[in-house]
C-alpha cells in the first residue's frame, strides 16, 4: 500500500463520512471534501495524527452561492493533502487557523480583502493585499465584481 493509500485509509477509518470524499489524484496528492461542520475535527486530525505539519496555501473560490476554501497541507514526506470545504456566500464566516499556523494570517487576510469573508479570531492588522484606501464592500475576486462596480457608478 502506498503512503497516499495509507493516509486515505486512516482518514476513512477515523471519519466514516469521508469514505467517498477522498481521492488520490496522482502521486503525493490527496484531495478531500468536508463540510464546515466537520472541518475543524478533520483539519486537527490531519495535523496532529497524520503529520501534515506545513500549510502551503489557502485558496478561496467564488462558486456562485458559496465560497469554496481549500487548505493545502504538506507533510515532511512531500505529500500534499488538500482539504476543501465551503461556506455560504450570504454568511461568509469561518474560524482562523492561525493557532495552528501563524503563516495563515496572510492567506486569511487575502480572503477578507479579496472575497469579503469574515475570519473570526484573525489578529488585528493591516489590509492585505489591497491598499488601505480601497473602497469598502468591493471584493475583486467575487464573480460579477466588475459589473457590480459599473452598476454602482451608473446609479450615482
Amino acid at each position: 500500500m502506498s503512503e497516499e493509500e495509507n493516509i486515505k485509509q486512516r482518514l476513512a477509518d477515523r471519519f466514516s463520512f469521508l469514505a467517498d470524499k477522498i481521492t488520490i489524484k496522482r502521486a503525493r496528492r490527496l484531495f478531500l471534501e468536508v463540510s464546515m461542520d466537520n472541518f475543524s475535527e478533520v483539519f486537527d486530525h490531519a495535523i496532529k495524527s497524520l503529520d501534515f505539519s506545513m500549510l502551503s496555501a489557502i485558496s478561496g473560490l467564488d462558486e456562485g452561492d458559496k465560497f469554496g476554501l481549500i487548505y493545502h497541507l504538506a507533510s515532511d514526506a512531500g505529500i500534499m493533502l488538500n482539504i476543501k470545504t465551503s461556506i455560504p456566500k450570504d454568511a461568509p464566516i469561518l474560524q482562523t487557523v492561525t493557532g495552528y499556523f501563524p503563516s495563515a494570517e496572510m492567506y486569511e487576510r487575502e480572503m477578507v480583502d479579496l472575497l469579503g469573508i469574515n475570519v473570526k479570531g484573525l489578529p488585528e492588522g493591516n489590509r492585505y493585499p489591497l491598499p488601505d484606501d480601497w473602497p469598502a464592500d468591493q471584493y475583486p475576486l467575487r464573480k460579477g465584481w466588475k459589473s457590480d462596480v459599473l452598476d454602482n457608478k451608473e446609479n450615482k
